[in-house]
């Protein structure tokens, strides 16, 4: 609607105002869509809310309380894919991939915001618990 009330004030039709913008740089684009807008109220609130969360992450952070961990399969036989420098007509070296049935081990690490917490290499045979899982 900008487009025509531009023309109509300029005594133009809308196209030479869509060439006129084009040839100045400028692009369409469609508005962003917001669930709903805020009252004053309202915004004020989720100020003072962020304000409030904010200084209480730089008095004290959470992240030191927080601890995760994972797994990952380690396989004993491990064989390094090589780098080369070839023409782009030439293929590189080639190296096999590990047997995915092969020799393996579990790896399971837990660590924090700082470091790595713990770490153990599973046994054969032996599995993790979950939290909940050591009544």
């Amino acid at each position: 609607m900008l487009k025509q009330q531009l023309a109509d004030q300029l005594n133009v039709i809308r196209e030479a105002v869509s060439i006129r913008l084009k040839s100045m740089g400028k692009i369409q684009k469609m508005g962003k869509w917001v669930s709903h807008e805020l009252n004053e109220r309202q915004q004020e609130n989720r100020k003072t809310i962020c304000e409030m969360l904010l200084a209480r992450y730089k008095r004290k952070s959470f992240l030191h309380r927080i601890v995760t961990g994972d797994e990952k399969w380690i396989y004993f036989e491990n064989p390094k894919r090589k780098r080369s420098w070839v023409t782009p007509d030439e293929s590189s070296t080639s190296t096999a991939r590990p047997n995915r049935y092969g020799r393996k081990t579990m790896l399971c690490v837990w660590w924090d915001q700082k470091s790595v917490i713990y770490y153990e290499l599973l046994k054969l045979g032996k599995i993790v618990l979950n939290a909940t899982d050591n009544k």
